[in-house]
């Protein structure tokens, strides 16, 4: 489908500690040297002028730099990227600019300069207010900090605040993390981000799964605290839109909303993912992976080359058929059967049948008027087995 417009994410790559649940690509500074900063910043806007041909024509809706920890940059650094991004880009506002922080006395101080630098919305990743469940997450913040964060970042005047939790983190509570939700009501964030802990091959913690001791909770536990987070979020006034996302009215994350819409975003940096828009040689869209370490991106872009790791993916309509229908799920409105069939020659009943209807007898999803469809209540909690049948 036409879409005029495309989002920017810059991923940073750096990060003072590593959690050992994460799988994104990161490497551990300490310190982030000016130097070193500078040299990935650099590379960042080599990247960006090499690769705006597939996009120049597009207005910058969102840009969303993620990490690693972004906000160790300095607030000069995400000037220069955001001004980097207007100019190459067709100009516009720029209607969102997320910055990911981590708690901490360096990155609060630097929140005015964010600002001032063109950044209108935090992503600030509390995990929890409890200090035990944070040691047990490997995460270098205390719950002080994270408190002290937020009140910084409304005192800089970020009028836009999403707060990031995990529930079922090892020997988590339902009482705790009722608890967490009580102190994140209280600081009254336009957006919520509660994500169940995904145990990631490859990572120290999958390995202590592997040895049974991560003290993980069971499946009805984490499924009681995704409907806590639900009932007791809305009730908060934070309506869920999508699977594990909560806002205020007009808060939604556009950015995030671009991948669950399957809408072009050019993703910059050590692993960055771009997602093509349709084209006469990718009808369906096309996408591509950034190498994943930082000495390779760094030689890549030194060298004149696209950092891009592997051949480029040109989605065949199998494929984006599947995608439309599992993406679309994620979200509170589901699939209109309407633009798909408009978009792939048919409602999603010519397609997934089958599915639909195993899914629908099982109380997972409901097919409604029109043959648009939603997950129930219960296809939330087990949206997983929903979407490995429309695979």
């Amino acid at each position: 489908m036409h879409d005029p417009t495309v989002g920017l994410y810059v991923h940073v790559p750096f990060c003072e500690r590593v959690c050992p649940y994460c799988d994104f690509a990161v490497v551990r500074t300490r310190v982030l040297e000016p130097k070193r900063e500078d040299a990935y910043v650099d590379a960042l806007l080599q990247e960006l002028a090499a690769r705006q041909g597939v996009f120049a024509q597009r207005r910058l809706e969102t840009v969303y730099l993620g990490g690693g920890t972004p906000s160790l940059l300095r607030p000069e650094s995400v000037a220069r990227i955001l001004g980097a991004a207007r100019e190459a880009l067709a100009e516009s506002a720029s209607q969102e600019v997320t910055l990911e922080v981590n708690p901490s006395t360096l990155e609060r101080a630097r929140l005015p300069g964010f600002q001032a630098a063109g950044v209108n919305r935090l992503s600030v990743g509390v995990q929890s207010f409890n200090d035990l469940v944070l040691h047990r997450l490997g995460r270098a913040h205390r719950a002080s900090e994270a408190r002290a964060t937020l009140r910084s970042a409304r005192d800089a005047g970020f009028m836009n605040l999403s707060l990031d939790l995990i529930f079922g983190a090892p020997r988590q509570g339902e009482e705790d993390f009722a608890r967490d939700l009580d102190e994140v009501i209280g600081f009254a964030p336009q957006h919520v981000s509660a994500y169940g802990l995904t145990i990631e091959p490859g990572t120290p913690f999958s390995l202590a799964a592997q040895r049974g001791q991560l003290g993980l909770a069971d499946d009805d536990s984490v499924a009681s605290m995704m409907e806590l987070a639900a009932a007791r979020l809305a009730a908060a006034g934070l309506a869920p839109y999508e699977i594990s996302s909560f806002a205020r009215p007009g808060f939604e994350s556009r950015h995030n909303l671009r991948y669950w819409e399957r809408r072009p975003v050019l993703g910059i940096g050590v692993g960055a993912w771009s997602s093509e828009p349709p084209s006469p040689a990718a009808p369906f869209g096309a996408r591509s992976a950034n190498v994943r370490g930082l000495p390779e991106y760094l030689r890549r872009i030194a060298e004149g080359e696209l950092p891009v790791a592997g051949a480029r993916e040109v989605l065949d309509e199998r494929t984006a058929r599947s995608e439309a229908m599992f993406l679309a799920l994620r979200t509170a409105g589901g699939i209109d059967a309407a633009r798909f069939a408009a978009e792939f020659g048919g409602p999603p009943r010519r397609f997934f049948a089958g599915a639909i209807d195993a899914c629908a007898k099982a109380g997972l999803l409901a097919e409604l008027s029109g043959g648009d469809l939603r997950l129930t209540a219960r296809g939330r909690l087990l949206s997983d087995s929903v979407f490995a049948q429309l695979v």
